[in-house]
This record gives C-alpha cells, sequence and structure tokens, in this order.
C-alpha cells in the first residue's frame, strides 16, 4: 500500500476536542499539528465540538477550549461547529449502512460485547478483548421484542488496512473488530444515541476532511472508521497518529503531574509563542539541531513525515527555557504586547507607555529586564518598582545591605550629588557615586548594594547605573532621599 496522493489546495484538517475538560496538553499539541500542517499547505482548519455527551459537556469548558486555542494563536477557518446540532446527519447513515446490508438490528444486551460498546461511550475506545458475533446480524433476534441498536457487520475474515503517514502499512484482521454499535437502542425512539465511530465519519464526511491528525490513542478506531467509510461510499481520509505525551515518569501525562492545561500554563506567565515552540518539539523533529523556532518557521519546516512513533516526554524544565529564550530573543516590539497585558492584569499600566515618548521608556525598560526575567508576571512582581512607586523593601535585602551604619548618611550625599549632575546618563551617575566614595573613604561596592535596594527595594536587579538611567533622575533621587536615617533605623 502507498500514501494517497492529495493536492495541497484540496488539505482540509480538522480539531475536534469533546469538551469534558479544558483544552489540555496533550488536545493542544494535536491542534497545533493540524494548524502548522493546514498551513503549511495553504489548506483549511475545521473546528468541530464534539460534544455529544451532554452528561459530561459544559458551555464553560467550550469556552475554555477556545479561549485556550486563541491564546496559542491557532485560530481556525471554519467553525466551530457541534456535533450534537448534527445528529439527524448521523442516524441517516446509520439506516444507510442497515439498507444497504453493511449493519443489522441487534437485539443482544450490550454487556454481551464485552469491553467494546462501553468504552465507545466516550472518545478513546479501548481495545477490545474478545470478539462477539451474535446471530442477530443473520437476521435471528436473540431477544426478539426488545428495542434494537443498530451495529456494523464486520466481514468475516480477511483484513481492514490503511495507510498511516506515522506508523506507515496498518492492518487490522476483521476477526478481531466486534460488530460495533452504530445507533444505541431507542428509549421510547425510534433509535437513541450515534455513537462515537459513526459520529465522527460522517462529520469528516460532510467536512470534507482529507487527513486526519490525531493521538494515537485512536489508532484502534481507525479499522472501524475505514470499514465504515467504505460502507457510507466516500474515500478514506490519510491519517497520521501522533505519539502520545508522557510525564517525567514515562507515565501518560495527567494530573499527578502538575499542570495539564493550557490555561494554567497561560496563567503561571508562558508566552503563547513559546509554549507553540515547546509543543511542536514534543513527538516532531524538523531536522538539524535547531529548536527556536518562531511561528513562521514552525509552518515553513513542518512535515507529517518527520513526526517521531516514539512518545515524547513533557520536560517542564525545558518548556521554561523556551520561556526564557523568547523573552530574550523575542524582537522588543513583539514582546512588549505580552507585557502590557501582564501590567494591565495586574494594575499597574500606564497609558502614557502605549505612544511616543512614554512608549520609548517602556520598550527601554522591558529590554532592560528582559534578561533576569523567566515568566510574564516578573514584570509586575520582581520588576514592580520599575513600572510603581508603590513598591517594598525586601527584608532580607535591607538586612544584608543597609547594616552599615554609614549607610544611611551616604545614601542621602548621593541623593544631592545625582540631584545636582548637569547631565543624566549611565556614565555620569557611576562617577558621582565612585566619587562619593572615594571622598568618603568607603568602597564602591558598599554603596551600589544599599542603593540598588533603596530604589528598586532588592538585592539582584539590572546593572545599577543602567537602572538609575531607566528610572530617570525624579525616581531615584526621591527613593534615595525617602531611605532617610529615620527610616532605616526604624526599620
Amino acid at each position: 500500500m502507498t500514501e494517497p496522493n492529495q493536492d495541497a489546495g484540496d488539505v482540509r484538517v480538522r480539531f475536534a476536542p469533546s469538551p469534558t475538560g479544558y483544552l489540555h496538553v496533550g488536545g493542544a499539541r494535536t491542534a497545533l499539528f493540524n494548524w502548522l500542517f493546514a498551513r503549511q499547505q495553504g489548506g483549511t482548519m475545521v473546528l468541530r465540538v464534539e460534544d455529544t455527551d451532554a452528561e459530561r459537556n459544559k458551555p464553560e469548558l467550550v469556552a475554555g477550549i477556545l479561549e485556550g486555542l486563541q491564546w496559542l494563536g491557532l485560530a481556525w477557518d471554519e467553525g466551530p461547529f457541534y456535533q450534537s446540532r448534527r445528529t439527524e446527519m448521523h442516524r441517516a447513515a446509520a439506516k444507510k449502512c442497515l439498507e444497504t446490508g453493511n449493519a443489522f438490528l441487534c437485539y443482544c444486551p450490550a454487556e454481551k460485547y464485552v469491553g467494546g460498546d462501553h468504552a465507545e461511550d466516550g472518545a478513546e475506545v479501548a481495545q477490545v478483548r474478545r470478539v462477539v458475533r451474535c446471530s442477530c446480524r443473520d437476521g435471528n433476534p436473540s431477544t426478539p421484542g426488545t428495542k434494537p441498536a443498530i451495529r456494523f457487520k464486520v466481514p468475516i475474515g480477511g483484513e481492514t488496512t490503511f495507510y498511516d503517514v506515522v506508523f506507515g502499512d496498518t492492518k487490522f484482521s476483521n476477526d478481531d473488530i466486534e460488530d460495533f454499535m452504530l445507533l444505541r437502542s431507542g428509549q421510547g425512539e425510534e433509535f437513541g444515541q450515534p455513537m462515537y465511530n459513526l459520529s465522527v465519519v460522517v462529520d469528516d464526511i460532510d467536512m470534507r476532511i482529507t487527513h486526519v491528525i490525531r493521538g494515537a490513542d485512536h489508532l484502534s478506531n481507525t479499522p472501524k472508521q475505514v470499514l465504515l467509510y467504505r460502507a457510507l461510499e466516500a474515500k478514506p481520509p490519510i491519517f497520521a497518529h501522533l505519539p502520545l505525551i508522557l510525564g517525567p515518569d514515562r507515565k501518560r501525562l495527567s494530573k499527578r503531574h502538575g499542570a495539564t492545561s493550557v490555561s494554567m500554563y497561560r496563567d503561571e506567565g508562558f508566552l503563547p509563542e513559546a509554549f507553540q515552540n515547546f509543543l511542536a518539539l514534543l513527538g516532531w523533529a524538523p531536522g538539524g539541531d535547531v529548536q527556536f523556532l518562531r511561528t513562521a518557521e514552525l509552518i515553513e519546516k513542518f512535515k507529517l513525515e518527520g513526526v517521531s512513533r516514539t512518545n515524547g516526554v513533557f520536560d517542564k524544565a525545558k518548556l521554561e527555557w523556551f520561556n526564557t529564550q523568547y523573552l530574550q530573543k523575542l524582537p522588543i516590539e513583539d514582546l512588549l504586547p505580552q507585557v502590557e497585558q501582564e501590567l494591565r492584569r495586574s494594575g499597574l499600566w500606564k497609558e502614557e507607555w502605549a505612544s511616543g515618548a512614554g512608549h520609548e521608556w517602556f520598550s527601554r525598560t522591558v529590554d532592560l529586564l528582559r534578561p533576569r526575567v523567566r515568566l510574564l508576571p516578573d514584570f509586575s512582581t520582581w520588576s514592580r518598582a520599575f513600572f510603581s512607586d508603590d513598591f517594598s523593601i525586601e527584608p532580607a535585602a535591607e538586612a544584608k545591605f543597609w547594616k552599615d551604619p554609614k549607610v544611611p548618611d551616604l545614601l542621602q550625599k548621593l541623593a544631592e550629588a545625582l540631584a545636582a549632575l548637569p547631565d543624566w546618563n549611565h556614565d555620569a551617575c557611576d562617577h558621582a557615586l565612585r566619587a562619593l566614595c572615594e571622598a568618603e573613604g568607603v568602597k564602591a561596592g558598599l554603596l551600589i548594594n544599599a542603593t540598588r535596594v533603596a530604589i528598586v527595594g532588592q538585592a539582584v536587579a539590572p546593572p545599577l547605573f543602567d537602572t538609575m538611567v531607566v528610572l530617570g533622575r525624579d525616581r531615584v533621587v526621591k527613593r534615595l532621599r525617602a531611605a532617610s536615617p529615620a527610616s532605616i533605623a526604624s526599620s
């Protein structure tokens, strides 16, 4: 078997989340790979919400999934479409299979099909433990008089084969595939709820999906779906099953490994493009040693053939490394909107920073801070003193660097020296501080550390004289004067 051909302009993929939870890491990676492939091929990405589980689906979970996709920058081209609104189309397809002899009325209790029907309640179908062929498929009802379900009549003997871009030629013995349910038996109705395998195939046919890119946990569904495509006289799409994402313990990523929801990483302060870059490399390799790949480069390089069969391991330390790389390497104008959003969230943003001289100051300040920032909230916490005069002195820094009795007087003299400078720049501030230290007979390090604590509230910050220039003369002098002998003595 060889890979089917597909014209690039005809490519249509879909991301089809089930809103029984928020957008998790695995789902986000699946959405990203679909999106990258569609963009790389000049195709279309469809968003379909598989919301047929009425008991578990909640509107707020749908909203959370959409917000997660939007945060990651994964804009879909069509949808969202809701599977629950397409039930009649699914039922019509099942009845067509019945009419053509590809399905049958089954009067058996679901328990007879051990492992199959119970697993089909959700999108992730467990492997069947044994196959049952009942007399219903031959027109001999096992329990006549009860309401029947509709089951697919799997061929006896032979194999169902398909090509998978990741796993290659794949085959399943038909004798290992149970006569899977298409429609449940009705309760006061002719038939009940359509099952997952039926709904997904009917929707993919109707939406003209050419490539189904999804997790490898769906691989066992595929032979059933291929049989359905053929029964409905439709050409199966090209399949690509993605490796799973594991935790550091090599077990499937779950809540026990910490944050698994995309929204949690957004709230922690990761940059969406950094998270996107990190996710892309979980199970896909662009070739070469390059790792830092911005969105345009990911689109350019992405190929399904580069997806590995080996499961990826979610390493949060690696994610944090990616985030620091993006904080340091992004063009400053690309980073500023993210910082602005964080400052708005924390109530520190000033509209004067949006344009003109204020924007220039904001840009210089963020550029000064970003080599020492790990997450976006660092701009509103660790760096608070740069954006607000309402900040506190770190007790440990105060105890360590203000303990010398000469510090209060030195800070006041430095304030006066800086206030008198004709020019305000790095070298002028440096010279004024060192001249004062020489005149007072103290080491420059003593006053440098004490000054840093006075003007930003902590021991660790960007280089002092660069910090002073960014803060400006008025703020620096005011903060030094506020560190009066009385305030230090009483602290």
